[in-house]
């Protein structure tokens, strides 16, 4: 059987683990820099964070972000990039890059394209035109983008879906991981290739996926197919069930998850790595992250307020305006709002990383656990 190879450069040091919940610190080492975990990465599908340069990305504290395969093959397409020395040099970031496979979309866009053991057959929702994704075309784009993380190309199942609808996920997502994992060999490449478990909110078929996974030896796992509508309980109820499974001496990435009450309970099972869109999105929207939960700077009650948007935080945000005045700043439409926000809220997931990882080397994780548990109520007041 073919196993993932560990590229060069690459490595993952399991450093600390709570005896009392599995929570983990860890070092994820790549030719482009050091990842420590856990880690929160911020999304870039486009090749770029929303509202945020490269380095006020530096400045948050990002050591890793992620871009969309799909997205960036579509527009503005690999010949452009692939010219441009790779995503790196395009986007002059020069940090880690993970990048998903393409498989979000067999999920994302299922209306738009049909789904066989070959791959997916989609129609751009750009402008129509007719493309098949598959393991080979995943492996080649992520290639060409020239990332440090890539993700095999899978089959994410909808929720809610029934027993065979997962059942028939997991086995494509197999099939599909063995064929990316062939491909990704021959191409000599300097990724390291993660392997993705599925299953829905089957317990015994999140176990049979990631068993499948595990002999193929990948140097990371992510766990896929959760966050996409299923209640919380059901998402730690299959992190728990993975939590002894996956291997302790590999990194654990939870995909598409953002919620600092999800970050937390997913660290507490044994996950490193987490992304998502939520804090570029919600700041877009003047909703920032607090330590109790989410607050709308749009309401009438901070029109003169004169305090930081976030007593403690120590982002440019925070530090330098009022809520009067970004709240000003919304009601005038000007973009500096939602930069500002961004900004606020990538930090805040950034720091929350930094700040379980140093509650995991101290030993006083279950001690962070229970006061943020005690803090958070889902609404700041």
């Amino acid at each position: 059987m073919n196993r993932g190879a560990l590229p060069e450069g690459f490595s993952f040091l399991l450093e600390k683990v709570c005896p009392v919940t599995g929570a983990r610190a860890g070092r994820i080492s790549t030719p482009r820099g050091e990842i420590k975990t856990p880690v929160f990465m911020p999304v870039g599908t486009q090749g770029t964070v929303k509202a945020m340069a490269p380095f006020e990305l530096e400045e948050i504290g990002a050591s890793i972000i992620l871009s969309n395969t799909y997205h960036l093959y579509l527009r503005p397409g690999p010949e452009i990039i692939g010219a441009a020395g790779g995503l790196h040099s395009f986007m002059e970031w020069k940090g880690p890059i993970l990048t998903d496979s393409g498989g979000f979309q067999v999920f994302s866009l299922a209306a738009l394209g049909s789904i066989s053991d070959e791959g997916v057959t989609c129609r751009s929702h750009l402008d129509g035109s007719l493309h098949l994704m598959n393991p080979e075309w995943s492996m080649e784009m992520q290639r060409i983008l020239g990332s440090d993380i890539a993700m095999c190309f899978d089959q994410c199942a909808p929720y809610p879906c029934t027993r065979e609808e997962a059942e028939l996920a997991v086995e494509r997502t197999t099939k599909w991981a063995r064929r990316s994992l062939e491909v990704h060999k021959k191409g000599e490449s300097a990724q390291a290739l993660f392997g993705i478990v599925q299953g829905s909110v089957y317990k015994d078929l999140r176990l049979r996926s990631a068993e499948a996974l595990l002999p193929f030896d990948f140097p990371g796992y992510a766990v896929g197919g959760l966050s996409v509508g299923e209640p919380a309980e059901d998402m730690y109820a299959m992190l728990s069930e993975l939590k002894t499974v996956l291997p302790q001496q590999k990194p654990r990435y939870l995909m598409g998850v953002g919620r600092p009450d999800n970050l937390v309970e997913g660290v507490a099972l044994g996950i490193d790595m987490f992304d998502c869109v939520l804090p570029t999105r919600n700041g877009r929207n003047g909703t920032l992250l607090t330590p109790e939960g989410s607050m709308n700077i749009k309401k009438e009650r901070y029109s003169k307020d004169f305090g930081p948007l976030v007593p403690g935080c120590d982002c440019y945000a925070c530090r330098t305006f009022s809520r009067s005045y970004i709240r000003h700043l919304y009601r005038s439409k000007e973009i500096l709002a939602s930069r500002l926000c961004s900004w606020h809220n990538l930090r805040f997931l950034v720091r929350l990383g930094e700040e379980m990882r140093s509650a995991v080397l101290e030993d006083r994780f279950p001690a962070f656990l229970a006061d943020f548990r005690k803090r958070w109520k889902g609404e700041a007041e």
